[in-house]
């Protein structure tokens, strides 16, 4: 009987996701039998600090990556915006799945306006709090970091007045109803690959290539890769706050916003553009907040 080991992470968003793909395997290959490799990562467990100073998100992916190399495992199963831009030698991430809402979602009141002032608000990215305080400077942006039950049981143990969180793995988990507020992505831009899950593999495996070929979303693939390629042209990480969104422009392209900001909302700047090729259109978004400071920005974020 074929088999394949899937590589995941053991939080129950990831789970889920890991899931999620061994229910579409084997709804698609009935003979095939499907194993779940959990791993905790580093990312996992240090818990304490922001991922941007101990390491960035490929703490997030690098034991998985190893089960791949060692041959423990057959595929990888990744949130996106987890993923560095930069891929091991031999791997590749040849499927992205189809997206959920790659939203950003406010917890705990109904609205912005619903905010008193000075309000603490959790959330552990950069992106999210540049963006927040742009649009609020009173508010007080606190850390949070954790699988998404440990944020909620944070939020209702009253650590903050409201937390925001990923639309699409509060909707996965069955969370939808602790949704207070969709937010816009006028106020705050989704990240990179936000929403959509990857599949990485040995590259030039073709069996498990064939296996997994229905499972590729061509669309949502467009969009991450014109996402990834304006970060990857900025040398962006989670240590800096860089938003980068896609959609289909209906007319066979795609429509791209970026935006890179400083940490605290003062400077806030914003690039979009239009094209057909993904890879093209991230660079050339990318270039626009170039030539309009990202640079200097991105380098006094960095300190």
């Amino acid at each position: 009987m074929s088999k394949i080991v899937i590589a995941t992470r053991e939080s129950p968003l990831a789970l889920w996701q890991a899931n999620h793909v061994a229910d579409r395997l084997s709804e698609l290959h009935p003979e095939l039998e499907v194993e779940l490799l959990g791993m905790t990562s580093r990312g996992d467990q240090l818990l304490d600090r922001p991922l941007y100073k101990v390491g960035g998100k490929g703490l997030f992916v690098k034991e998985l990556e190893t089960a791949l190399q060692d041959g423990s495992a057959d595929i990888a199963v990744h949130s996106m915006k987890d993923v560095p831009m930069a891929l091991p030698p031999g791997l590749t991430l040849g499927v992205i799945c189809e997206r959920e809402d790659p939203t950003d979602s406010l917890v705990g009141v109904s609205g912005f306006d619903q905010l008193p002032q000075g309000a603490r608000v959790g959330t552990s990215s950069l992106r999210r709090g540049s963006q927040l305080l742009r649009h609020r400077p009173d508010l007080e942006i606190g850390f949070l970091r954790g699988n998404v039950n440990t944020r909620l049981a944070k939020l209702d143990a009253g650590e903050f007045n409201a937390i925001i969180l990923a639309s699409a793995g509060l909707k996965r988990l069955g969370f939808e109803d602790r949704i207070g507020q969709l937010i816009d992505p006028d106020l705050s831009l989704p990240a990179g690959g936000q929403g959509a899950v990857g599949i990485e593999y040995r590259d030039g495996d073709d069996r498990i290539a064939e296996l997994l070929k229905p499972l590729h979303h061509v669309q949502t693939a467009a969009c991450v890769l014109a996402e990834r390629a304006l970060v990857r042209r900025l040398d962006g990480g989670c240590d800096v706050p860089i938003a980068s969104f896609a959609l289909p422009d209906g007319d066979g392209g795609l429509w791209l916003r970026g935006r890179v900001g400083s940490t605290e909302g003062k400077t806030l700047l914003l690039a979009e553009g239009r094209g057909r090729d993904p890879e093209v259109l991230g660079y050339d978004v990318a270039d626009q907040l170039l030539q309009a400071g990202a640079a200097e920005l991105l380098a006094a974020v960095r300190g």
